[in-house]
């Protein structure tokens, strides 16, 4: 569809007012109004995964996008009241599928894919609603009114986390939006301005996100603990640490010095990234800096034991983590459900942390003292 012109033709009642308006304003009267466009958008000349169409409100975005992507333009689904975020997503797809999906678009809190939609916060809707469309529209998802509904801080970090979802699934996006500023975050192959009637097709470089890691009271958990995967509790001799961008608290880190028949470890304790900032990495450059600090002192070994299916995919990849034990359940926690003499309730509560996939992963990165100094490790 290199070019496209279309016509849009409306009836107008000749109302009284109406004709008072074309008087006082000296409008030819008509009993019709008339939009037309003739423009050149060539996406179909080269290969994409991301577009844009971007421009001010009435400058003919959504129709545009109505005639080019007719079967593929949603802005919003309707979402079941009394069903959880993952029930409502299509039959066809397995639990893993979605809880990939959800993960993928920066919305990793399985807490909170048991909820229904109505309980979540904007930012949360919006990344769910992205998720679902992904799903329902497999080839090419046109949405509307994209970051429309959030602050532009989580449009800005959220345009990253699907960006890079939409590339990893090598799907085609199509985000429409009157916002300017969320463009180098998504790093769109094409850009289409109907205020200006320009086509672009701009290598944008996402802006860098530079964040500032210090040592923090433990009190600063509560700020986490309700968006932590598996418990609300934080122990009470943990060292504490936390990400901060912009000066804001983003995400927050707890390590454990423990005893074992190899030696003294440190192991990573909680580990938490706010949804809001979910899903550009924020999470894993936080363990892994610290992690390389608590690696340089004292020269002891620095593990984690991880159920964050996001973390697992991760870490499995990566050149600083060995994976010491594959996801599996942990066999002792069925046995304890056995024993006689415990209501069941109770032993489901006290195996939550053993009773599901979890993986084993070793630091082997390098050691970074700057980092150890940093963190007052030294």
């Amino acid at each position: 569809m290199p070019r496209l012109k279309f016509l849009r033709e409306s009836s107008i009642e000749r109302s009284p007012r109406v004709i008072q308006l074309e008087g006082l304003f000296e409008l030819p009267p008509s009993p019709t109004t008339t939009l037309q466009w003739d423009v050149n958008i060539p996406i179909d000349t080269f290969d994409w995964n991301i577009g844009v169409i971007v421009g001010p409100s009435g400058c003919g975005k959504s129709t545009l996008a109505q005639e080019l992507f007719p079967d593929a333009l949603s802005s919003s689904y309707h979402w079941d009241k009394n069903r959880s975020i993952v029930d409502n997503f299509p039959n066809n797809l397995s639990i893993k599928e979605i809880t990939s999906l959800l993960s993928s678009v920066g919305f990793c809190s399985p807490p909170s894919w048991l909820r229904p939609f109505h309980v979540l916060s904007n930012g949360e809707q919006f990344r769910v609603n992205i998720a679902r469309g992904l799903a329902e529209h497999p080839d090419i998802l046109c949405f509307d009114e994209f970051t429309s509904v959030v602050d532009r801080q989580i449009a800005k970090i959220g345009s990253a986390a699907i960006a890079k979802a939409v590339r990893r699934r090598n799907q085609q996006f199509v985000a429409i939006s009157c916002h300017y500023d969320i463009l180098e975050w998504l790093q769109p192959d094409w850009v289409w301005d109907p205020s200006t009637a320009k086509f672009a097709r701009d290598c944008l470089q996402r802006p860098q996100i530079a964040l500032s890691v210090k040592p923090v009271h433990r009190n600063l958990w509560n700020t986490f603990s309700k968006y932590h995967y598996l418990s609300h509790n934080i122990h009470k001799g943990a060292k504490c640490f936390a990400a901060f961008y912009n000066n804001r608290p983003v995400a927050f880190t707890a390590v454990l010095h423990l005893m074992h028949p190899t030696g003294t470890m440190w192991k990573e304790h909680r580990t938490v990234c706010l949804p809001d900032f979910q899903g550009v990495g924020i999470g894993n450059s936080l363990s892994n800096y610290v992690a390389s600090a608590f690696h340089g002192f004292l020269g002891r070994n620095y593990t984690s034991v991880t159920a964050n299916p996001a973390m697992v995919a991760y870490r499995a990849k990566s050149p600083l983590w060995k994976m010491t034990r594959k996801p599996k359940l942990n066999p002792n926690a069925r046995a304890r459900g056995k024993k006689p003499g415990r209501n069941g309730a109770q032993v489901l509560r006290k195996s939550f942390t053993t009773d599901r996939l979890t993986a084993s992963f070793k630091y082997v990165g390098p050691k970074n003292s700057d980092a150890t100094l940093s963190l007052g490790l030294n």
